[in-house]
């Protein structure tokens, strides 16, 4: 195995990537529309957004990921939602973390894991405790700590605290827009330096950005992944303002407020949590294939796949796509919905999965009817703008057809 992909599998296999999730859970609800007839498979990544389709109104939702780490992750905020009360809760997952975090794991939280949670929470609670250079949890995964080192270098090496601390001041879009201009943001970050850095994989692998990933970006977008970093921060900074966006609220400060926070962060939703929602949910750690292929037929009506079949975007990664789509095909009931993202504009390596059924294979397209103009209406609402591109498919016929 190449090094690179090597070291890209134990970041992702071994090691906690995301501490929060980046992919909108308002533009998935639209694109959803979810009902307590819904079962809904997602992939875990760091559970905010299994949370809110619960909150959403779904059924039951299954939280899948082949990282066991962000499973135990997702244990642990449900475990902690039972047994504490809000505003302990609030300081674990919405400030980032509390010195009090180990009695109130040995006390309270740890009865609630699994074994296997537990195991790795017992030597890991130095992430909820709200010390070191990397004091808020939310920068002490991989993804997060890019972040703070990036927070940093804007900080310490560019001299931009003043100018994001005025950012984040903001009130108004307008008022955001013109501080990002005055102060240049973009002209700091644009150095030789930088775009030599983003277009390391493994600095990309820390981002959970595989080969496959950066590839797409880098043959189908002009200037490659340093331009399209530069290209997201104007999108970001000029459609949305940062001070209520949570996802980059969390990126830069470590940490959300009582104004901006994910749903699950919000007291009602909280208590609804707390009071059943949460016996909906169900945690698991595989492949959505090795998942799927234990499920009877037309078990799911909505699947969540994130931007994942990117990683296997590339020719030699057809057969495992075509193996996964073949168990999503048989599991979903007629008419289910699949949304995903991707890095590329079009996920035109679509085009050559097939799909195994009673009577042979056919090609996944012809499964599939895409609402391109509800997509990309969404889409354009997206406040975490890191995607090329979001999908919306029904599937209209299932893999036993």
């Amino acid at each position: 195995m190449h090094p690179q992909a090597a070291f890209f599998g134990y970041v992702t296999s071994r090691r906690l990537v995301y501490s929060s999730c980046w992919e909108d859970p308002d533009v998935d609800r639209q694109a959803l529309d979810l009902n307590a007839d819904d079962r809904v498979l997602v992939i875990t990544s760091a559970g905010c957004n299994a949370l809110d389709y619960l909150l959403a109104g779904a059924g039951r939702v299954d939280a899948v990921d082949c990282n066991p780490c962000q499973g135990y992750l997702l244990e642990f905020k449900a475990a902690a939602i039972r047994a504490l009360d809000y505003q302990s809760f609030f300081r674990l997952f919405g400030l980032g973390g509390c010195a009090e975090v180990r009695s109130m794991y040995w006390d309270a939280i740890r009865d609630g894991l699994s074994d296997k949670a537990r195991w790795f929470w017992d030597n890991r609670l130095h992430l909820l405790a709200g010390c070191g250079w990397r004091r808020t949890f939310y920068h002490k995964s991989t993804s997060g700590t890019f972040c703070r080192c990036m927070v940093e270098c804007l900080y310490r090496m560019k001299g931009l605290r003043s100018a994001f601390e005025r950012l984040l001041a903001a009130t108004d879009l307008e008022t955001q827009r013109e501080i990002y201009q005055e102060c240049g943001i973009r002209t700091h970050l644009d150095t030789p330096g930088f775009r030599w850095l983003l277009s390391r994989q493994p600095v990309l692998s820390l981002l959970a950005v595989p080969p496959a990933q950066r590839a797409e970006v880098t043959d189908e977008y002009a200037g490659g992944w340093g331009t399209f970093s530069l290209d997201t921060l104007d999108t970001v900074f000029h459609r949305t303002l940062i001070r209520r966006n949570p996802f980059w609220l969390v990126g830069f400060t470590g940490g959300y407020t009582s104004e901006c926070h994910p749903s699950y962060l919000q007291p009602q939703c909280y208590e609804e949590l707390k009071h059943g929602l949460l016996d909906r949910l169900h945690i698991r750690a595989a492949t959505i294939t090795d998942c799927l292929g234990s499920e009877p037929e037309e078990s799911f009506s909505k699947y969540v796949l994130l931007d994942h079949m990117d990683w296997m975007s590339r020719p030699e990664y057809e057969a495992e796509l075509g193996a996964e789509w073949s168990q999503i095909a048989r599991t979903a009931r007629r008419g289910a919905r699949v949304i995903f993202r991707s890095g590329s504009a079009t996920a035109d390596f679509l085009d050559h999965v097939q799909v195994r059924a009673d009577s042979g294979t056919r090609p996944l397209r012809a499964l599939l009817s895409f609402n391109r103009s509800l997509a990309q209406e969404l889409h354009s609402l997206d406040r975490v703008c890191v995607y090329r591109s979001f999908h919306i498919a029904d599937i209209t016929a299932n893999g036993n057809n």
